[in-house]
């Protein structure tokens, strides 16, 4: 290969990154919701490049399970039915318990400090009864949690999921006030048990705290 064909290859690389970036936080923000199409051509022209990257980041979008290729109807943001989010659910329970362990283990003062930062937002945002900054500030802590587990192949699988759990939306559990009142209290449990140096505690709290939010999940569905 020569140096310009590894140049334009390299670009191509980097254009489809950054364009399976954006649509996944569309995606993940409800901005493309699932059902809708996405048309190859409109997204090249909107970012003002080939369509060959944009077809690439379909691709990826794929095999992160956010997208489907249709035949004849081309590719749609994909729909989460109850069953597969509960499928989903099952998998992330068994991984919030590795991750409390590992990031138990693996956490450094600068890591610890991270954390309680977000945390602390997460206090002011329930004083403020501000809904959205708590669950933006949820998922960050949970996202930071994965990450600090310095296993990049498990904060990778963490990662699919929770976007894929997103997808979900006409069944998500609609937060207020109260209820994220007692959301706080288990971030703080989970973060006292972390912080302290408890592995075996702190797993256990991630993963009942995984639970409790299935249970809340089948109650919102009236299952």
């Amino acid at each position: 290969m020569s140096s310009l064909e590894a140049l334009a290859l390299l670009r191509t690389q980097s254009l489809t990154t950054v364009v399976h970036e954006r649509l996944e936080q569309r995606i993940a923000t409800g901005e493309l919701a699932p059902g809708d199409p996405l048309r190859e051509a409109a997204i090249a022209n909107e970012l003002g490049i080939s369509r060959g990257p944009v077809r690439e980041a379909f691709r990826m979008l794929e095999e992160r399970g956010l997208v489907i290729f249709e035949k004849n109807c081309g590719v749609r943001v994909r729909q989460l039915d109850l069953n597969q989010a509960l499928e989903i659910y099952q998998v992330r329970i068994a991984l919030e318990g590795m991750i409390g362990e590992l990031v138990t283990q693996q956490l450094t003062p600068q890591a610890s400090s991270h954390l309680a930062s977000v945390l602390d937002g997460m206090t002011a945002a329930v004083r403020q009864q501000d809904v959205t900054a708590y669950i933006n500030l949820n998922f960050e802590f949970h996202d930071l949690l994965a990450r600090y587990t310095a296993n990049a192949t498990l904060y990778d699988t963490y990662r699919r999921l929770v976007v894929q759990l997103k997808l979900f939306r006409s069944y998500s559990l609609r937060h207020n006030s109260e209820t994220i009142g007692l959301s706080l209290q288990e971030h703080r449990a989970i973060f006292d048990a972390i912080a302290t140096g408890n592995p075996g505690l702190a797993s256990e709290r991630l993963r009942q705290h995984c639970i409790d939010s299935l249970e809340r999940l089948h109650v919102a569905v009236g299952s």
